[in-house]
């Protein structure tokens, strides 16, 4: 029985297209700190934009009082840019950065 002529099926060989991957969480939704919005307008808008937990907005206002910003999310430009516009319309400054 002569097996060189027929091709294991295990051994097959297989062309694979291999794309650039993108890094998706490439930008962060920077929450800036002003003197006119409260913790609880600030904590609020974060729950309800990005969908934190209470206590995720509550550490994320902290730490925009104290230390002047904070990356409140990470992602795609396209995904953060509505969240970044619906922050800013709620009168808080952010950015996409």
């Amino acid at each position: 029985m002569n097996q060189m002529n027929t091709p294991h099926p295990m051994f097959e060989e297989e062309e694979v297209l291999v794309e650039e991957l993108v890094d998706l969480d490439a930008y962060d939704l920077v929450v800036y700190n002003d003197d006119f919005n409260t913790f609880d307008h600030v904590a609020n808008i974060l729950v309800k934009v990005c969908k934190h937990t209470v206590e995720q907005a509550e550490q994320c206002t902290l730490i925009i009082h104290y230390k002047g910003k904070c990356a409140v999310k990470k992602g795609g430009y396209e995904e953060l840019k509505p969240l970044c516009e619906a922050i800013l319309d709620a009168g808080i400054q952010a950015a996409i950065v």
